[in-house]
């Protein structure tokens, strides 16, 4: 893997992530590859971002990849060292929350981007029960815009949740103010084959763009709805300098690039 033509799937997907943000984004980040692509960004494309975590690590340095959020590594060179109570403060406050950008995960994902990480099957009698929420239906509910990693499957990508754990544009343009839920929602959607997006308008998930090699058909093939694909512009594979930062600077040591 010695050029930008030869890459992973997670490297693309990391690499993709960090283009999403923006200098000056305050980014709230769990254990893998979201850790990944917040530190790529600091040296691709923000290097004003701000990262933290819900264990109250604030403006974390990350010289170093931590292997979750708990993981002693994401305090280094903080600048505040606090608690969950100080993570969330931070999420919720009125004025950097309107910068604050959240990088999630789910098991299953809706045409509105809601999220399920709570159970597959009925919730009292499941065929999988996960962990839950944890803190995703805090920072789906107030950040100002999420993040979400998914792999491509209609397993994943189906057209109604087994339940809703994380709110997206719940059922459309007005779904997040009937529910008395500030301004924000789901801004993309990263898989192992594609970036979707959501039409400003309806708020329905849509096609962004392929992956290198990746045909629209192989896409709309592993989900269970439609999505527009109007939209759909031919994403550009990682550059030699963004796999240089993600895997020298950022994982040299692969322990979440594998």
């Amino acid at each position: 893997m010695s050029s930008e033509t030869d890459y992973t799937s997670r490297e693309m997907m990391a690499i993709a992530a960090a283009r999403e943000i923006r200098d000056g984004d305050i980014v709230f980040c769990g254990t893998g590859i979201s850790m990944l692509a917040a530190m790529a960004a600091k040296h691709i494309s923000a290097p004003n971002s701000v990262i933290f975590f819900e264990t109250g690590a604030i403006d974390s340095q990350l010289e170093e990849v931590p292997l979750a959020v708990g993981d002693s590594r994401v305090m280094f060179a903080t600048s505040v060292n606090g608690g969950l109570a100080d993570a969330f403060a931070t999420m919720q406050n009125r004025f950097t929350g309107r910068q604050v950008v959240g990088i999630m995960g789910a098991a299953q994902i809706d045409i509105y981007g809601n999220l399920n990480s709570t159970v597959i099957g009925d919730y009292l009698h499941p065929t999988v029960r996960f962990s839950g929420s944890g803190g995703a239906c805090d920072v789906a509910s107030f950040v100002s815009r999420t993040i979400i990693f998914m792999q491509h499957a209609k397993r994943k990508f189906v057209p109604k949740l087994d339940y809703l754990t994380s709110p997206g544009w719940l059922d459309g343009p007005d779904g997040r103010k009937k529910a008395g839920l500030p301004e924000g929602g789901p801004s993309c959607v990263i898989t192992n084959m594609a970036m979707m997006g959501f039409d400003p308008d309806t708020k329905q998930m849509i096609l962004k763009g392929c992956f290198p090699g990746v045909r629209k058909e192989d896409v709309l093939g592993n989900m269970g709805f439609a999505v527009d694909t109007s939209q759909a512009a031919p994403i550009r594979p990682p550059s030699a300098e963004e796999l240089s930062i993600l895997r020298d600077k950022c994982d040299p040591q692969r322990l979440i690039l594998g």
